[in-house]
């Protein structure tokens, strides 16, 4: 009862700030129809040196990524440990998901959450802000390879480059940890992430993930999960703090 009880009044007061912040900016680079309305279908737009611009708050349009990767029932070939352990996290519904001890998300499973991103990006540099769990992601595109050293970090280790419109981005180096999605995937030290953003037009963007991990996974496979870019607003303010008694409350 007191965990629901907590629930409520966090929902409470993210409310009340939601409602005190910048949800109603109307943002004068945003192309718009005769009546005002944001036209989502317009061309991408572009950097003065022709690079595309995937600059701006963009969102998978529900859960189902951020639940399981798989969600469109693409095949997922795990080794047998990593199929055992996927089932045990299934059966206990996820209890030990690092969200629900408010650790922060991951590439891929911050790759299909529902909440709001902005993506800023700039020469050599793109950064993503996440809403959930005030968290960030460098992704460096200034030519740079992968270090060889490297301590196992959250979000990894992530460069860029670009092949024609769509931004191919190799990520190694994740701490152990994280979890592919909330439904408990499993990986490696071994994991190699390939992800390619490619905004479609100016209002979608598709992010497809190629994950490769020869110790977890018999071999590579692919999810491809859609972006929406969400019009005249900004991200709110939102975080995930532990109880006092030294249990969690179950994060997203």
């Amino acid at each position: 009862m007191r965990r629901v009880m907590l629930l409520v009044f966090c929902f409470a007061v993210m409310s009340m700030t939601a409602n005190a912040q910048w949800l109603n900016y109307k943002n004068p680079k945003i192309p718009r129809m005769a009546d005002g309305k944001p036209n989502l279908k317009a061309p991408a737009p572009k950097l003065p040196d022709g690079t595309p611009d995937l600059s701006g708050i963009w969102a998978a349009p529900n859960g189902k990524y951020l639940e399981n990767l798989g969600a469109d029932g693409i095949e997922i070939p795990m080794q047998p440990w990593a199929e055992q352990l996927y089932k045990e996290r299934v059966a206990n519904n996820a209890k030990d998901r690092p969200s629900g001890r408010c650790l922060p998300h991951s590439v891929t499973d911050f790759d299909g959450h529902f909440t709001p991103r902005k993506v800023v990006q700039t020469p050599g540099l793109l950064i993503m802000l996440f809403e959930s769990y005030h968290a960030y992601r460098q992704i460096f595109t200034d030519g740079r390879g992968l270090p060889e050293d490297r301590e196992p970090a959250w979000y990894g280790y992530s460069a860029g480059k670009w092949d024609g419109d769509t931004l191919v981005v190799d990520t190694v180096g994740l701490n152990e940890k994280t979890w592919l999605d909330d439904s408990g995937h499993p990986h490696t030290d071994a994991l190699h992430i390939t992800e390619r953003f490619r905004r479609l037009d100016f209002g979608h963007m598709q992010v497809q993930l190629t994950i490769d991990d020869p110790k977890a996974y018999k071999k590579p496979w692919t999810a491809t999960i859609p972006w929406e870019f969400i019009p005249d607003t900004d991200l709110l303010d939102w975080v995930c703090e532990n109880e006092k008694d030294n249990t969690h409350m179950s994060g997203k």
